[in-house]
């Protein structure tokens, strides 16, 4: 055997990385090998020291907690957007934490689908997140136009998106474009400067998903003049279950009414004169709608400072040696049981998980917890393991392999059905 396929090799690349300190920040059990940080982020000691500080302050100031203290309620969604705003090439006034993901994107088309003349249709994808499109619908429903206002540019195959394909897509009749990132199944990472020069040659605003990318690579979002994106923070970014998402507005559009305004859509100094019309804010602030969930935020306080201190490069850096290492033991240790690998393996294209396919999947994926490997299945057929820069090691790439291997020599799997749980 090769020594690249042996544990040792392992242990070499971990005694050679360069954010290896980071795992030590985090809550990881005994034993276990997660492998689902693009679904859900492990805590961090600093996130939960974030909570525990804003308890304190609602503790310590009540009502005054909102202007007092390190961390001032009332500015919390901005200054958080501020911190944030380098792991996407935006300006600190381009974004604020606020909102759900799909809240969000509903404020987003409600402010710039602007139906006009021929141009009624919006252009998205067959492969997004399914709230994408549900949202996108309810939208189109709202402004007087059904379904098939709705574009859904398909795949070739079921996991990769043609680009040339979406281009040709936007046509005369196309208002807005929302498309993902990176594609949540196959990892696919979109070419968003491509895109984005493609439509707005074509007169079209465009925005874009980032749940699956937002820490996991960097992006230029204002260099290349992306219109809006949004995204969620529980993922790559270890907010925590349900933490506060955000979003991105282009400095370009700062001015424009937010399509749903509410309470904290205000300019801050005009928001307590309590007036009946609203005084929008002069940046991304202007896309909030209601009071911030602070204490949903508040992990996101300690989890972007150790953003900040590994630097997006960096993880993105250990990420792509950690994905095509997976890939590497997959082709070599799994090549006898018909796994299909879904994902792009140039580096370029691929995100921050691995996605693949086995007609045995949901029972594969029971299997894997058992054996303490917490993997995320994806119906029908597929799973996906997510080794993430900041937590997963080497080595955990290694066991993850060879566990899977005994899984599938010893029939492990078949104790179980070929169903998926209620969460998968």
């Amino acid at each position: 055997m090769e020594e690249k396929y042996t544990k040792a090799y392992a242990e070499k690349l971990d005694a050679k990385d360069e954010l290896r300190a980071f795992r030590n920040e985090f809550y990881l059990k005994n034993e276990y090998v997660y492998m689902d940080g693009n679904s859900l982020g492990l805590m961090s000691k600093r996130a939960e020291q974030s909570v525990y500080d804003l308890l304190a302050s609602w503790r310590e100031y009540g009502i005054d907690g909102w202007t007092e203290g390190n961390q001032p309620w009332y500015y919390l969604s901005e200054s958080l957007g501020g911190k944030m705003a380098g792991l996407i090439g935006a300006e600190k006034e381009e974004v604020v934490v606020t909102g759900s993901t799909t809240v969000n994107l509903h404020q987003l088309v409600s402010t710039f689908y602007e139906p006009k003349g021929n141009r009624t249709k919006v252009l998205a994808d067959s492969l997004n997140f399914p709230s994408d499109i549900y949202a996108l619908k309810a939208q189109l429903r709202g402004k007087g136009y059904d379904d098939s206002h709705l574009i859904q540019v398909q795949s070739e195959d079921g996991h990769i998106l043609d680009e040339e394909a979406i281009i040709n897509a936007m046509t005369e009749d196309v208002a807005l474009i929302v498309l993902p990132s990176v594609l949540y199944r196959s990892g696919q990472i979109l070419d968003m400067e491509k895109l984005t020069k493609a439509a707005h040659e074509r007169g079209i605003k465009i925005g874009f998903d980032l749940c699956h990318s937002i820490g996991a690579i960097p992006h230029q979002l204002h260099d290349w003049d992306v219109d809006f994106a949004f995204w969620c923070t529980y993922k790559h970014l270890n907010g925590g279950p349900g933490s506060v998402a955000a979003l991105y507005v282009n400095e370009k559009h700062f001015g424009v009414s937010p399509g749903l305004a509410g309470w904290f859509s205000s300019n801050k100094e005009k928001q307590f004169d309590m007036e009946h019309t609203l005084t929008p804010a002069e940046d991304a602030g202007a896309f909030q709608i209601g009071t911030p969930h602070v204490l949903s935020a508040a992990p996101l306080i300690g989890t972007l400072d150790l953003f900040h201190e590994a630097g997006i490069e960096k993880i993105r850096r250990k990420s792509l040696k950690l994905t095509a290492y997976m890939i590497e033991l997959i082709e070599y240790e799994l090549k006898e049981f018909n796994f299909v690998i879904c994902n792009p393996v140039n580096d370029k294209q691929r995100g921050g998980h691995i996605y693949i396919e086995h007609l045995e999947a949901a029972r594969i994926c029971k299997a894997l917890k058992m054996e303490k490997v917490i993997p995320d299945f994806r119906k029908p057929s597929g799973i996906r393991l997510a080794p993430v820069a900041l937590y997963n090691s080497f080595e955990d790439v290694y066991d993850c392999v060879q566990i899977l291997k005994n899984i599938m020599q010893e029939k492990v799997y078949e104790q179980f059905s070929n169903e998926r749980e209620v969460v998968s």
